[in-house]
Formats: C-alpha cells, structure tokens, sequence
C-alpha cells in the first residue's frame, strides 16, 4: 500500500510532535510552509499553537486559501487545539478569522488560561473501552455543532471534545503530546478511507497562488 502523504502546518506550534508521531506510524510527512508544499498531499494538520499568529501566518504566505479551496474539494484536515479553532465556521471571539472549514461553532480558552491545563480520561468509543489520556493546554471547546458532525469524544460532563464532519476532524486536546498514537491513527484511516473513495491525492492550484515577496525565502 502506498504511503499517506501528511502534511502538518509548520509555521508555529507543536508541528514536530505531530510527524514524530505520523512518521512512527508509518506515514510520509512533509512540512507545509508555503502553497507549493500543498501539492500532492492526501491528508493535513493544523497543530496546536497560538491560533492568531498561525492566522496571520497564513495569510502572510498565501496558504489560508489554498487549503480551504483543497478542504472543500474533500483533502481531510485535522485540527488539534489551536487548529481546532481555525477551523470552525464561527468564533464568539472577534479573533482570529477562522477559515470555516467544518460546520461548528468554537470558543477559545473555554477551560482557562495556561495555568488551568488539565490531563483527563476520556472514552472514545472509536477506540473500544481503553481510555484516552488527554491533553487540555489553553483549550478550545465546542459549542454548536452542525446537523452533519459527528460526536467522537466527550469528558465525562458530557463537554464534546473531538468530532467529525466527514474528513474533517478537530479535538480539542493535544494528542501529539502523549504517546498514544490512536488518534494518528484514526486520522489515517480517514485519510485511506478517502483514498479509497477516489478523493486522495489533491492537488493545490499553486500555479495562480500570489505569494507575499516576504514568504519566498
């Protein structure tokens, strides 16, 4: 079988956890900086990080658009935390502008500053009956999901802290900083999933992309 071809978001943030992780499990990962690192990839990872400055950051190297144009034609896009938030369609906060890729709602920090991060035990149904140990840093939470997203995992006060909307796929937590690699995992199999439906392997139109002078170092 051919290798998944990954690539993860690396302009700020814990982008290096998440190849870590895909690269032990088998996959091909590549670090996305610019429009041209988007070609070819059958899956993406928006890390977690400060969710404003990968924003601006995005805009900076012309990236938010070409990965919303290839999101849209079905590349599957995992977000953890920070990336969480970049995805939604909507943020209670006036920032940062968030790139609208699934059908929720998110609220930044909704568990506390970085002094109010949490370790938790959380069942993932996905995952059989061995829970997961989650990592909360400055967390996000969701709060509206659309008719189409699905409900992956839960804290144990019923908080929804991972979903699904077809390929696109968002926790709240961080699980590139534990050694658990079963959300990896699971991303893979989203991603082979799609592969199998003939929606692997998209392309980005990189050719009419404008790339700031700034980002072409």
């Amino acid at each position: 079988m051919t290798l998944a071809r990954i690539g993860v978001l690396a302009l700020q943030g814990d982008f290096a956890e998440h190849i870590h992780a895909l690269t032990e499990l088998g996959a091909e990962t590549r670090e996305v900086r610019l429009p041209k690192d988007l070609e070819s990839l059958d899956g993406l990872i928006i890390p977690g990080g400060e969710s404003t400055t990968i924003r601006r950051l995005l805009d900076l190297y012309g990236l938010a658009q070409p990965i919303t144009d290839m999101a849209s034609q079905g590349l599957p896009v995992w977000g953890t935390c920070a990336g969480m938030i970049l995805m939604a369609r909507h943020l209670p906060d006036d920032r940062p502008q968030p790139l609208g890729l699934m059908d929720v709602d998110v609220a930044r920090n909704a568990f506390g500053r970085q002094v109010d991060s949490f370790e938790a035990d959380i069942n993932v149904p996905a995952f059989g009956t061995e829970v997961f140990k989650a990592v909360f840093i400055r967390a996000p939470a969701f709060v509206r999901l659309g008719d189409t997203v699905e409900v992956v995992a839960r804290l144990d006060d019923g908080q929804i802290v991972a979903a699904r909307q077809a390929g696109l796929f968002a926790t709240s937590f961080h699980p590139e900083l534990t050694k658990d690699k079963r959300f990896h995992s699971y991303f893979l199999d989203i991603v082979r999933d799609h592969e199998k439906e003939g929606q692997g392997g998209l392309n980005a139109d990189i050719a009419n992309v404008t790339v700031p002078s700034s980002a072409a170092s």
